[in-house]
């Protein structure tokens, strides 16, 4: 059995989806269900007796350990986080609370349980803390590609606070030998995904007709990775990965935010046209850039394929279409998650973005 946290999330979901239809190896889901913990991610897994969830937070150590006791995981799966970074402009507490706080009651719980199993049980646990390539900060256009041995420069609250945690995971394999293991991935996409995030967010107000906001010049760069791919390599570093190594799991898929867009425009445009026979591409709009936006990510993922032998299965062609697909096929999903908090989180995000008196045109 492994444990899992934030499997309720986009990237948590997909995992513990995938690991299910891979393995039957049970799942112990822990979700603190805020507002991207959905479990109708996870409902096809409602009878399915290999998943048990458990409704707590990371940062309830005495909830955690008493998990970890009674379930006895060969392997704790850290996704849960808040991860968007123009969330953590408006509110870092609750970015540091999570990310850093949460982080370290998980480790305390992981390493009491640890320090009490015999030794081949010990010899085989391992603690894998999900990260991200934003810990690194920002590169130039000629800068080569983010490696593990980048030195960390983190430019935003959510990334400074994963920043800190991933420096306390490493901490504590490297002072109490807790065998833990780090990824730090490039931008997801594909099904599941909180349409606070570009992709999902450009294809859900290109349906309403709604405008598709633009920061800045659209130039931003990033290494684009299927979700899908990201399962398999953690399911690879679980298995094959050093304990208290990092290993960077990027797609190898560089694009401009506006390149992004266009495409999304164009697959709408041949799969589902809007009524009127215009090219969702008249409904973009540049709006005021997001306070220090760093300007390009990359990753350099010749680490995980030369030692562990994983590279990505999907092309960005091939895995954005598979996710246009899925939005267009799972519009009750999307209608249920666009409700609540989550329309006064837009209207509070986008309410001072303005498009810029220069920048009225569309693209």
């Amino acid at each position: 059995m492994i444990l899992v946290t934030g499997g309720a999330g986009f990237i948590g979901s997909n995992f513990v989806l995938d690991w299910l239809a891979q393995s039957d190896e049970p799942v112990v889901n822990v979700d603190k269900l805020t507002y991207a913990g959905n479990l109708n991610n996870l409902v096809s897994l409602r009878d399915d007796t290999r998943h048990i969830f458990v409704h707590a937070d990371i940062c309830d150590s005495d909830k955690m350990l008493e998990l970890l006791n009674t379930y006895k995981p060969t392997a704790i799966v850290h996704f849960a986080a808040e991860s968007h970074v123009d969330r953590s402009i408006h509110g870092p507490a609750e970015f540091v609370r999570t990310n850093i706080n949460g982080t370290f009651s998980l480790l305390e719980a992981a390493r009491t349980y640890w320090s009490q199993l015999a030794s081949a049980d010990k010899e085989n646990f391992r603690f894998l803390h999900v990260s991200t390539d934003e810990v690194y900060g920002t590169l130039g256009p000629d800068d080569v590609p983010f490696s593990e041995t980048t030195a960390y420069a983190p430019n935003s609250p959510y990334s400074a606070s994963k920043a800190a945690s991933d420096h306390l995971v490493r901490s504590y394999h490297h002072t109490y030998g807790l065998p833990t293991l780090t990824t730090n991935c490039s931008n997801n996409y594909g099904p599941y995904h909180f349409p606070e995030k570009l992709i999902p967010l450009i294809i859900a107000n290109a349906l309403a007709g709604k405008p598709l906001p633009i920061y800045g010049d659209g130039q931003q760069i990033r290494d684009w990775l299927y979700v899908g791919d990201h399962c398999t390599a953690i399911r690879r570093v679980l298995k094959a990965g050093k304990p208290g190594e990092t290993y960077n799991i990027g797609g190898w898929n560089e694009k401009a935010n506006l390149d992004v867009v266009h495409t999304l425009c164009d697959m709408l445009d041949a799969l589902q046209p809007n009524a009127v026979g215009s090219s969702y591409r008249e409904q973009i709009t540049y709006v005021t850039d997001r306070p220090g936006h760093d300007r390009r990510y990359a990753i350099d993922a010749r680490k995980i394929e030369r030692e562990l032998g994983w590279k990505p299965a999907e092309t960005f062609d091939s895995g954005i279409r598979k996710t246009v697909r899925w939005y267009l096929d799972n519009q009750a999903w999307v209608r249920d998650v666009q409700s609540g908090e989550y329309m006064k989180w837009l209207e509070k995000n986008y309410k001072q973005r303005k498009p810029p008196s220069d920048a009225q045109e569309t693209a």
